[in-house]
């Protein structure tokens, strides 16, 4: 496939590269130059749980989200024992 640098820098990956393996806007990337016109392209692999706080942040229903009343921690909790 081909594609065309745009006046801006910009390259564009073909829809059908995009379709197969799932790419959206917004996604990044990381180039690595190999040698004098070689380039590896990568995709940069979003955490897990990227984006969740904000999304919970901006739920629309104020008030839904409450935090826990705990006061144990994980520091509190025992191992099982086996015998």
């Amino acid at each position: 496939m081909t594609t065309t640098v745009s006046s801006k820098g910009q390259i564009v990956l073909p829809a059908e590269i995009r379709q197969q393996d799932g790419v959206k806007p917004g996604q990044q990337f990381e180039i690595d130059r190999i040698d004098s016109g070689e380039y590896r392209l990568k995709r940069v692999k979003r955490r897990r749980n990227e984006g969740l706080v904000d999304w919970l942040l901006n739920c629309p229903e104020k008030g839904w989200f409450q935090p826990l009343e705990r006061s144990e921690t994980t520091d509190d909790i025992k191992p099982p024992t086996f015998e």
